[in-house]
């Protein structure tokens, strides 16, 4: 069996290191240019310098996505951008790209850094692949739309030595592979350089051309319909699946989301990967706590996109573009002391009193008593009311640095 990479996602330097800490092989971020997650905070070089190291030590690695389509006005800015990454202490392991102009000028600024080729090339045979791999890229990101069949003849058809990434958690794209033109259409922010304002969760209602102004509403229930709000992608009970497709890297999506999400299904997967490689049957003993673990974090319902064939209704969401969630992230602990205290930045409210969470990167939760809290001064306060309050706790039970506090959930 081919050696598997758990790739997560990270929007910031913060998320990076949860994601690093609850489980992460590899994780992917973009910098402050010619990454298709403008909205995301994004790295500085910096930060991206300081986020590469903490990998490095760690043993996890890091790719950069460079995957916009860049137009003529963004090829000097790319230059400049390759050389910095070029000359940083701290490199990348991998480019993420999809414009053939930007593998070019990566390949002759850096070509000490390995390519990928992102899902947004739209790679939906072994030919496309073996021209990426003839042209010095290491892996090739699959289009969404491909089955776990069609992944497999793939891997019969191209070099042993070759990688495949795959998506297999998070949220779907309505257009093929994200080459989508709504946003650009709707609102002038182009979702293929890095602004889209994802339209496709807006509600929608059908006006007949002679009727104009005259808006009548599809209705699915009383609230309207979503016409092209898809389903998350969700495949933690097909992980054998997967691997015997021969995927190298399995990749969750989410640059945008906070460090809960990225800790939950970063620790979730982590989990399910190793004990499928222990033995299948601790696996499918444990499908429970996955799917409930999974659950925990922000989510539309879930579906398995392609992998099974082409989705039918039931990917689809027509009643709402809201997300679920069971638990609140409270904080990340920064540190402790001797005398008992943890420190964190708030980033929900809760009190004294308060039954809690703590999420350990090893699987563990534990529920805590909220006993104590005080404000940057020392001073005792009931609870934490202003966002990025720093303060610090004391629990029932003492957590440690890297854990993360959520709201107490049920069973």
């Amino acid at each position: 069996m081919r050696k598997v990479e758990l790739l997560i996602p990270a929007g910031s330097l913060e998320v990076l290191k949860t994601a690093v800490i609850f489980g992460a092989d590899a994780v992917y971020i973009g910098g402050e240019a010619f990454s298709l997650r403008a909205k995301a905070k994004n790295f500085s070089l910096a930060e991206m310098e300081e986020g590469i190291r903490f990998a490095h030590e760690r043993g996890v690695k890091v790719y950069v996505t460079a995957n916009i389509f860049a137009h003529h006005k963004d090829i000097e800015a790319a230059e400049k951008y390759f050389e910095e990454l070029h000359t940083m202490k701290e490199k990348p392991d991998a480019l993420i790209i999809s414009d053939p102009g930007l593998f070019t000028v990566a390949g002759e600024i850096c070509p000490e850094i390995e390519i990928h080729i992102s899902t947004q090339a739209n790679n939906t045979n072994y030919k496309t692949y073996r021209f990426w791999y003839n042209l010095g890229a290491k892996r090739v990101v699959c289009a969404r739309e491909l089955s776990l069949t069609e992944i497999k003849k793939i891997r019969e058809h191209i070099p042993e030595e070759m990688e495949i990434e795959a998506f297999v958690h998070g949220a779907m794209c309505i257009s093929y592979s994200g080459r989508c033109l709504l946003s650009n259409y709707m609102t002038g922010r182009d979702a293929n350089q890095g602004a889209c304002t994802h339209p496709c969760r807006w509600k929608y209602a059908v006006m007949e051309e002679s009727r104009p102004g005259e808006y009548l509403p599809v209705y699915e229930n009383e609230r309207g319909t979503f016409l092209f709000n898809s389903g998350d992608l969700c495949m933690i009970e097909h992980i054998p699946e997967l691997l015997d497709a021969g995927i190298d890297s399995l990749k969750i999506e989410g640059r945008m989301k906070a460090a809960l999400y990225v800790a939950t299904v970063a620790r979730t997967y982590r989990k399910a990967i190793d004990d499928y490689l222990e033995s299948e049957e601790t696996y499918l003993n444990n499908m429970e706590w996955y799917k409930k673990e999974i659950g925990k974090c922000t989510y539309r319902q879930f579906t398995t996109g392609f992998y099974f064939g082409k989705p039918g209704r039931e990917s689809q969401i027509y009643d709402s573009s809201t997300y679920q969630s069971e638990a609140v992230y409270l904080g990340m602990i920064e540190k402790t002391d001797e005398q008992g205290y943890a420190y964190l930045e708030q980033k929900n409210k809760f009190h004294v009193g308060d039954s809690i969470e703590i999420m350990k990167p090893d699987g563990r939760n534990i529920t805590v008593y909220v006993e104590e809290m005080l404000d940057e001064e020392g001073n005792p306060i009931e609870s934490c009311p202003h966002a990025k309050q720093k303060f610090s706790v004391r629990l029932s039970e003492m957590p440690e640095k890297y854990d993360l506090l959520r709201t107490a959930t049920q069973g």
